[in-house]
């Protein structure tokens, strides 16, 4: 006997994830009418946010960090922290009303039997919610993501991925090993080496574009420049990080050789916006090293054979998108499990199942959250009056 249909749950439209960009889908959809419901696996509205280190600040300027219909309070200054940005999204869902079932994670989403009425299927721990429409927006960093390091189990000391780092207050004189130089893990290496830490050091594999913490304004470049050919914005992207950023070479940090356009355009990677990261490897207060080999006992071992015994090694090594579970088997996903239609264009054989929040662009994630958003309420939109 098939399970009996959740149908507290149930509406029109359900969102999975009460993070910006479901916050943000939630919002348009109900003010272009079509009743939405969110399903948040966690406590609270903004879960991954309040998660992250203490001394997180956003990347983006306020006016390209906020959602559709709510300014972020002027209070919160320039460069917005992680608390203040938690508290915007609580005020947000409450400004718009949003109907958010927190403590309700899904399963997976299945289609319903053709002519039954409902087009999908949400799977619950409660059962089954039927809906025509569901927006998936767990997010790119929904789960850490630690490489499989040959040797990683026998490691003495502590390893941990940078999702699980909070403060720099237990690391005071250690030797830590960050690996990964991206936003996060240059931001925790130059915060670890200002706040006691015996020894920092930083694994690069691939050396990063680094521009100076001011340029976040450099998004709306980005906009402006979309139209302009790669290799032309390449050059300029280089050019402006010679005149803007010290040459970091002697120190074991040499200039990147690609472009932060053709990074993006290839990787997904953004430039790491410099919160004193540079300063910190100049003084010496941060130490690049090469890639992580392999773990030997006590010893990180490293591409080039060198041997570090650090007391802990935080990865910075990004994070999963996890949608396997929640959608592998109705064919929407490519082979690195990111979804192959995003954003209002669905996949042929999955209508009005939409994904939101698995690009990042240059022109800034949170900004994307808006474009995404609206872009799937008018295609819904569209959909619907079609079908009438």
């Amino acid at each position: 006997m098939p399970p009996t249909p959740q149908r507290d749950f149930s509406a029109p439209t359900i969102v999975i994830g009460a993070g910006p960009h479901g916050l943000a889908a939630a919002a348009l959809l109900n003010r272009s009418g079509e009743r939405t419901v969110i399903l948040e696996r966690s406590d609270r509205v903004g879960a991954s946010w309040a998660q992250r280190y203490d001394h997180l600040r956003l990347h983006t300027t306020p006016g390209t960090s906020k959602l559709p219909g709510l300014r972020v309070p002027r209070q919160a200054g320039p460069w917005v922290s992680r608390d203040d940005y938690v508290r915007y999204l609580d005020g947000y869902a409450a400004h718009h009303r949003l109907d958010v079932r927190l403590t309700t994670p899904v399963l997976r989403i299945e289609r319903a039997e053709p002519g039954s009425g409902p087009r999908w299927l949400v799977h619950t721990p409660d059962g089954p919610v039927p809906t025509d429409s569901v927006v998936v927006a767990t997010g790119r960093c929904h789960a850490p993501d630690v490489p499989h390091w040959p040797g990683r189990a026998s490691f003495t000391g502590t390893l941990l991925h940078s999702a699980r780092y909070r403060s720099p207050a237990p690391y005071r004189g250690q030797h830590v090993l960050v690996v990964g130089a991206g936003n996060s893990g240059t931001e925790i290496a130059s915060v670890l080496a200002g706040a006691g830490a015996a020894r920092v050091q930083i694994s690069v594999r691939t050396p990063p574009n680094i521009l100076p913490r001011s340029s976040a304004r450099w998004h709306a470049v980005g906009r402006l420049t979309e139209a302009l050919p790669l290799a032309w914005r390449d050059r300029t992207s280089l050019l402006t990080q010679r005149v803007a950023v010290p040459d970091l070479t002697s120190r074991g940090l040499p200039r990147p050789r690609t472009g932060l356009y053709t990074r993006n355009a290839r990787e997904g990677v953004n430039p790491v916006l410099d919160h004193g990261f540079v300063d910190a490897v100049r003084s010496g207060r941060v130490e690049p090293v090469t890639a992580v080999r392999e773990f030997d006992g006590p010893d990180v071992v490293l591409a080039d054979g060198t041997r570090l015994r650090p007391d802990t090694v935080i990865a910075a090594t990004g994070y999963r998108t996890n949608l396997h579970d929640l959608v592998g088997s109705l064919g929407v996903l490519d082979e690195e499990g990111l979804p192959l239609a995003v954003g209002s264009q669905t996949h042929p054989e999955a209508p009005r199942l939409y994904f939101a929040g698995y690009t990042n662009p240059l022109t800034g994630v949170l900004r994307q959250a808006g474009i995404e958003a609206r872009a799937i309420a008018h295609a819904l939109r569209r959909e619907t009056s079609g079908n009438r």
